[in-house]
């Protein structure tokens, strides 16, 4: 399979990965953004997003994973903005 080359295929992927997680990952979101923990508590998955991320987008399009930064920031804490939280 082809690595990924396009700025806008990246994003997509990584906009993907992240829904993904946040679908079946919903009370750990929510407990996170409470206790100001969400990247513990999704270690793991978000590990797993992201190694999945890198093996299909080339490394000279996105060297630093923002794409992928980008999408757990728009997908994980903005949408979840509503959360009574200490972050905010």
């Amino acid at each position: 399979m082809a690595l990924i080359n396009t700025p806008d295929a990246a994003s997509r992927l990584a906009r993907t990965i992240i829904s993904d997680i946040a679908l079946y990952n919903r009370e750990k979101i929510l407990n996170g953004i409470k206790d100001d923990n969400i990247f513990d508590l999704l270690e793991k998955e978000l590990k797993e997003g992201l190694d999945l991320y890198r093996s299909r987008v080339s490394p000279e399009l996105d060297t630093k994973n923002s794409f992928y930064n980008r999408a757990i920031v728009d997908i994980l804490i903005k949408r979840n903005g509503s959360i009574k939280s200490g972050i905010w």
